[in-house]
């Protein structure tokens, strides 16, 4: 399943929901759908970062690392 369609079905529970309810099953979907997306963005801004690099102001130029 591709982010587009993950996305578009935690929206569709999420507006069933609203309407109707989930069954236990649409709700356990719906939690393991959530995750997955909430993995895939924290794993996107964290390419972000690790490829990110400052220039101080004396011109160098340091790479961003993982705070220890």
């Amino acid at each position: 399943m591709t982010m587009d369609e993950t996305i578009k079905r935690i929206n569709e529970l999420y507006h069933k929901s609203q309407a109707e309810g989930l069954t236990e099953e649409e709700k356990a979907q719906q939690k393991e759908l959530r995750q997955k997306y909430i993995e895939s963005v924290r794993g996107n801004l964290r390419g972000q970062l690790e490829n990110l690099s400052i220039q101080r102001p004396d011109g160098t130029i340091e790479k961003v690392t993982k705070k220890k």
